[in-house]
């Protein structure tokens, strides 16, 4: 990928990292209102964007680990132990909201999905600051 394209991809997930962190908070302001449809609403929103930008990421930006496979190897370069740990943090923030999603679709349990909001809210936090910090070129 040419500097450009990547200084370009760079912008494009940076400025959907911030959207992301905006519908994030849309969920959080309702379910600290307790408007359990509203937040459901948020989230639900927040996933489908969620699963769409990580897809991006992990074809145009996150390798594959060697065999495909998220447990560390014996040997890995720091590249690549970057990259399947950046995939894992993906799994596990997924899952977090998925985890959210289900909560409010399935059982309506507003205090159950706000429960779990600080844990995903940590996670998303730490993991694009770590990209934007490790991968970005524009914030080297």
């Amino acid at each position: 990928m040419s500097e450009e394209a990547a200084r370009a991809l760079a912008e494009t997930l940076t400025r959907e990292h911030r959207n992301l962190d905006e519908l994030f908070g849309r969920f959080l302001a309702a379910a600290a209102r307790g408007e359990a449809e509203c937040a459901r609403r948020a989230i639900e929103e927040f996933d489908s964007e969620l699963r769409r930008h990580m897809a991006l990421e992990e074809e145009r930006l996150l390798p594959k680990p060697p065999g495909h496979k998220l447990a560390p190897p014996q040997e890995e370069r720091e590249d690549e132990r970057l990259f399947r740990e950046l995939r894992l943090e993906h799994v596990q923030i997924r899952e977090l909201s998925a985890m959210i999603v289900r909560q409010l679709a399935e059982k309506a349990d507003l205090a159950a999905a706000h429960a779990l909001a600080g844990n995903l809210a940590r996670r998303w936090d730490a993991h694009t600051t770590r990209e934007e910090r490790n991968l970005f070129p524009l914030n080297r």
